[in-house]
C-alpha cells in the first residue's frame, strides 16, 4: 500500500502535533482584570485642609472660558479656592448671612451673601473725588465725545461666505464696478439701483444717517477712514459680500462738558478702585493660608475678575 499522505512525522508524538495546532489559534482569553483608575486631572487641591473635589473644579469650568480645557480647569480651580478662603474668613468672623435679592430677581444663597457681607466689611473703598473725576477727564478726553454721525450709500455685491466660487465672482464683480465709478462718480446712485443686492438700492444705496453699530465692523472702519464726497477705489468686504461705499456727509462728534459725565467718571474709578482692593483682601487672605495643588499667588491674572 503506497501512504498519499503523512500528518505525522515519524518520531512525533500525537501530544507535539496538537501543541503545533494550537499554535496557530487566534482565540485568547479575556482579559477580566480591572482597568487602573483614571489620573486626576489636577492634584488634589485645598485650602486649610479643606478639599476642593475634581467634580466640583469640572462643573466651576464651564464658567471660564478659556483658549483650552486645561486654562479652565485652572482657572475654575482658582476661582474656587478664592471662594473657599472667603468662605472661611466670613465663618471665622461668625458673619451670618443675609440674604438679599440680586438685579436679576433672584435670591442669594448663603453662601453668596456671606461673602457679600464680609467684603463689605473688610474692603472699604473711599469714594471719587471731583479733582480726580477731573484728572481723568482731562487726561482721557476722547473718550468723552458724542458718537460721530456718518450719511453713506452703497452697492452691495452679496455672496455667501461658505461659497468659495460666489466669493471670488462677487469680488470681482465688485472692483470692476469700482473701477467704474472711478471714472463716473456721477453714476453712483444709478449703479446701486441696477447692481446691489441691499434693499437700499431703491434709494440709489442711500443708507440714510449711521452711528456706531447701525453697520458691520468692516463697513464703519472703511466709514472712519473716509471724506466726504469719497467713494472707495476698492471694495470692503463683510460676511454679506462686498461694498462700493461712498460717504456723503459726517458730523464730527462734540466734547462733552465735565459735568455732564462726572457721575459716571466717578463710578469708573470707584468701581477700579474696589477690584483692586478685593484682590489685595484676598491676597493677605492667601499668604495666611495653607493652599495646596494650585499655585494662587504670583499666578498670571488677577486674583478676581
Amino acid at each position: 500500500m503506497v501512504t498519499l499522505c503523512n500528518n505525522t512525522d515519524k518520531g512525533s508524538t500525537a501530544s507535539e502535533v496538537s501543541g503545533k495546532k494550537d499554535s496557530y489559534s487566534t482565540y485568547q482569553e479575556p482579559d477580566t482584570r480591572i482597568p487602573p483608575k483614571a489620573r486626576p486631572v489636577l492634584d488634589a487641591v485645598s485650602v486649610n485642609g479643606v478639599e476642593i473635589v475634581e467634580s466640583e473644579i469640572l462643573a466651576e469650568a464651564q464658567n471660564h472660558p478659556a483658549e483650552n480645557p486645561g486654562a479652565a480647569l485652572l482657572a475654575a480651580a482658582r476661582a474656587l479656592v478664592v471662594r473657599e478662603l472667603l468662605l472661611q474668613r466670613a465663618v471665622e468672623l461668625n458673619l451670618a448671612p443675609v440674604r438679599e435679592e440680586t438685579a436679576d430677581g433672584r435670591h442669594e444663597t448663603d453662601e453668596d451673601a456671606a461673602i457679600r457681607m464680609l467684603i463689605e466689611r473688610e474692603v472699604a473703598v473711599p469714594s471719587a473725588t471731583a479733582e480726580e473725576c477731573l484728572r481723568f477727564y482731562e487726561n482721557n478726553r476722547a473718550k468723552f465725545r458724542s458718537e460721530p454721525i456718518f450719511e453713506a450709500s452703497h452697492i452691495l455685491i452679496a455672496a455667501d461666505p461658505a461659497d468659495a466660487r460666489a466669493r471670488d465672482a462677487a469680488r470681482n464683480d465688485a472692483a470692476r464696478l469700482a473701477a467704474v465709478l472711478m471714472e463716473h462718480p456721477s453714476e453712483f446712485a444709478t449703479m446701486a439701483r441696477t447692481h446691489s443686492a441691499c434693499p437700499s438700492a431703491a434709494q440709489g444705496g442711500n443708507l440714510g444717517q449711521l452711528t456706531r453699530g447701525s453697520t458691520v465692523a468692516e463697513f464703519e472702519r472703511c466709514l472712519a477712514r473716509m471724506e466726504e464726497g469719497q467713494i472707495t477705489s476698492a471694495p470692503v468686504e463683510s460676511r454679506f459680500g462686498f461694498h462700493i461705499i461712498r460717504l456723503e456727509r459726517r458730523i464730527d462728534g462734540d466734547q462733552l462738558p465735565f459735568d455732564f459725565v462726572q457721575g459716571r467718571i466717578a463710578g469708573w474709578l470707584e468701581a477700579s478702585a474696589w477690584s483692586k482692593a478685593v484682590s489685595q483682601f484676598i491676597a493677605i487672605l492667601a499668604a495666611d493660608a495653607t493652599i495646596t495643588g494650585i499655585e494662587v499667588l504670583g499666578a498670571d491674572g488677577p486674583l478676581m475678575q
